[in-house]
């Protein structure tokens, strides 16, 4: 029986030193921050520039992250590459990590029929022996998994669910239709506004890159909720929009958030893609997290 995953488990960065190389010491610092506010961990997703990284890198963020939550808290990790072969090869030395669960991205630069997909993701969970959450993100990668996919897929064994990043409330919902009657198959949200509808309409967990630097704030979402205070939980929501709305119209979410992060005392290194912030995009940063954060 797979372990159900529910609540916040955050996008976590992936840390870096002062030369740019992974850094497992201030990684353990960002995985216990979360721990303390009660999420599950993440690794290896957008917010963990995994596109960025290599794969001995993706393992070492995969066991540190691993090593630090010790059984505490469920830990996905994700495996994605282009082809199905590399996909596979990550997957397995993931699967022996320990991890909870694997999240794939569709692949990207090379479009793909929804009959592609379908062969990609089955052999894929053929292959592995962790469960595998499709990761549904149209906007980075070209190839968008359509519900009635997903459906399809839904009925293998070893895909236990989607991680939708697509952005709408249309796109969610779309999903949500799609696994509805299916047992043992869950709709992951991925967009920090919603976070709270998600959990109303029937998703069993979010991924928030927000809860880097608003840990407590996102969880309370999920604890709210969880304890049938509906209302408080879209009032917590709704105390997040605003930080939401503003880091995010500054800099892409990986490389907004580090920088957040770094005013806020936590040494997690720059972003590696080519990122750069101007003195007033920096201003901008440390107005909001005196705002909202401090």
């Amino acid at each position: 029986m797979n372990k159900k995953i529910n609540g916040v488990l955050t996008a976590i960065v992936t840390a870096f030193d002062r030369d740019g190389a992974f850094n497992p010491a201030a990684q353990r610092v960002q995985v216990k921050r979360q721990l303390d506010a009660g999420n599950g961990i993440f690794c290896g997703g957008t917010n963990g520039e995994f596109f960025v990284l290599n794969e001995q890198e993706k393992l070492a963020v995969t066991e540190t992250c691993l090593d630090e939550v010790n059984g505490r808290a469920p830990v996905v990790a994700h495996v994605g590459e282009i082809s199905t072969r590399e996909t596979i090869r990550l997957g397995k030395q993931a699967a022996k990590l320990g991890v909870d669960a694997v999240s794939v991205i569709t692949p990207w630069f090379v479009p793909l029929k929804q009959t592609e997909l379908i062969y990609h993701y089955q052999t894929v969970a053929d292959a592995l022996e962790v469960p595998l959450f499709l990761y549904n993100i149209p906007a980075r990668t070209g190839n968008t998994l359509q519900p009635d996919t997903v459906r399809t897929l839904a009925a293998h064994p070893n895909i236990i669910g989607i991680k939708d990043s697509a952005g709408s409330y249309e796109s969610l919902s779309g999903f949500l239709k799609a696994a509805d009657g299916i047992d043992n198959f869950d709709v992951l949200n991925g967009p920090d506004s919603l976070i709270h509808q998600g959990f109303v309409d029937g998703c069993s967990a979010c991924i928030s890159g927000l809860a880097n630097v608003a840990p407590e704030a996102i969880n309370a979402i999920w604890t709210r909720f969880q304890a049938g205070d509906i209302a408080g939980s879209r009032e917590a929501q709704e105390s997040v929009t605003g930080l939401r709305t503003d880091l995010y119209s500054v800099a892409f979410s990986p490389a907004a958030v580090k920088k957040a992060l770094a005013l806020l005392g936590h040494d997690v290194g720059e972003s590696r893609y080519a990122v750069s912030f101007s003195n007033d995009d920096e201003q901008k940063i440390r107005q909001i997290v005196n705002q909202y954060l401090q």
